[in-house]
């Protein structure tokens, strides 16, 4: 049966955004906030993945970037698959101030009586014996996933398909649900030029303040998205933007996206910060999604 909740975008949206991203906040909680509030935009506007790349090619930005990926896959973790799937970990000693996400695939209800038949859940192995495998999917009892064997601790994608009298379920994708279920976090430990050359995308757009107001070239730029199947949209860093960034692999703005757009035209500040840009740039792009 169909399940109700926000449509799945037609083509596959990813955002990237640099690994510098919370170097201009000195502490971990103010970090930690930060990274919330790209955890919250990319749910809002149904981003399906988020890629997170080295911008500064002179210093060690690993840890940055580890903390950025973390943070963002706990978020998009159903709350009670986290402590299994995590354990304590310095990165997430503030976790307690990110914001819920409130999206599909974390369901509040925690009994099997509000559940469906066909409902997909989020769930993780606790055990397997000759019967399958139990699953958690955060109700009041494991779910049985029959003639499978998972090895303990993997988080897999469900659908329910029993309740009585016995609660069941199999394997599915999220690729095969029809609602928005969340992003993917990938964090690419590489520049940006090398991670857009291998995810294969139809459309790169570029965000920049040297770029075209994007009232200046919103018709072309919606025909472009609307034929797309895998589109990029590419974020600077507070620090220098992408045109400095793309500049230590020797690319031009030109040379690597099809379209550099100005999505805050007129700016009174003199920088935008990333998250800051995430959202300004994102609610325009979701006016154009058809």
């Amino acid at each position: 049966m169909p399940i109700r909740g926000p449509p799945k975008r037609k083509r596959w949206l990813s955002v990237a955004i640099p690994a510098s991203t919370v170097s201009d906040v000195p502490h971990l909680r103010e970090k930690t906030y930060k990274v919330g509030l790209i955890g919250r935009a990319l749910a809002i506007f149904r981003v399906d993945e988020i890629i997170i790349y080295y911008d500064d090619l002179g210093r060690d930005q690993r840890r940055d970037l580890n903390l950025i990926a973390t943070i963002l896959t706990y978020m998009e973790t159903p709350q009670y698959l986290r402590k299994a799937l995590f354990k304590i970990r310095p990165e997430l000693r503030y976790a307690g101030i990110l914001p819920p996400l409130r999206t599909p695939h974390h369901p509040v209800g925690k009994r099997v009586k509000d559940l469906k038949v066909g409902e997909p859940r989020e769930g993780v192995s606790i055990s397997t014996s000759k019967d399958g495998t139990l699953v958690d999917i955060g109700v009041d009892r494991p779910a049985l996933l029959p003639n499978t064997r998972i090895p303990v601790g993997t988080r897999v994608t469900v659908r329910v398909t029993s309740v009585k009298p016995e609660l069941k379920a199999s394997l599915t994708s999220r690729e095969k649900i029809n609602i928005y279920w969340g992003y993917k976090v990938t964090a690419s430990r590489t520049t940006l030029g090398q991670a857009v050359k291998k995810g294969g995308f139809n459309l790169v757009i570029a965000t920049s303040r040297l770029g075209e107001p994007v009232t200046a070239i919103i018709d072309r730029l919606t025909e472009s998205w609307r034929s797309s199947e895998r589109v990029l949209v590419a974020f600077g860093a507070p620090a220098k933007g992408l045109r400095e960034i793309l500049a230590q692999e020797s690319l031009s703005l030109k040379e690597f996206a099809h379209f550099t757009v100005n999505t805050i035209p007129n700016q009174a500040t003199e920088t935008v910060r990333t998250e800051e840009a995430l959202y300004a740039t994102l609610s325009i792009f979701n006016l154009i999604d058809d």
